[in-house]
């Protein structure tokens, strides 16, 4: 806090381009606190004064900042296929309650190459028959590809919705294969 006792959190943040396009990395000095999808032009102009009104300070460009550069440096490794586990500290300011508590779960207890339905993370989470708050959960995931949404699919074999799209979500399952790669 300053002395007119305002949040002076710095937020930090970087745009890293992947097989899915380009992914905007953000950072506090907790940890990773956003990652966004096709995050170029007029998307990733919106998502920066989401957070900039949401944490209360404007985002600065700092791809050298230590914890952007091995966050970058983790995801693209993850896209090259020679990492399966993010090992990053997670600022899950941006997110509270039920949600949070479902994708802690998510994050700590679906490994890469696997895939849960929403029903059985909402049991994990000891809230039995709650899969629809699951996908709203999922939905408002502020660390998607870090924290594996695209890992939470239906009970009968569909894919679910993403925030991403779903050929996007198809791409990263078929990166951990559990999918087939798309054919186009």
């Amino acid at each position: 806090m300053d002395s007119h006792g305002r949040n002076t959190q710095q937020v930090v943040w970087t745009v890293v381009d992947t097989g899915i396009g380009p992914l905007l990395l953000a950072a506090t000095r907790d940890g990773l606190v956003n990652v966004v999808f096709h995050a170029s032009g007029a998307i990733r102009d919106r998502a920066l004064e989401r957070l900039a009104s949401r944490l209360g300070t404007e985002p600065v460009e700092a791809p050298g900042s230590p914890l952007l550069a091995e966050a970058t440096r983790q995801v693209e490794a993850y896209f090259a296929g020679d990492r399966r586990d993010f090992e990053l500290p997670l600022d899950w300011s941006l997110i509270a309650g039920f949600n949070r508590e479902v994708l802690r779960e998510l994050a700590s207890g679906v490994p890469f190459g696997s895939v849960v339905g929403y029903g059985d993370l909402a049991d994990r989470v000891g809230q039995p028959g709650a899969a629809q708050a699951v996908g709203t959960a999922m939905g408002a995931n502020p660390l998607p590809v870090v924290v594996p949404c695209h890992r939470v699919v239906e009970s009968g074999g569909g894919l679910g919705g993403f925030g991403g799209g779903l050929d996007t979500k198809r791409q990263l399952l078929a990166l951990e294969g559990v999918l087939p790669q798309p054919l186009f």
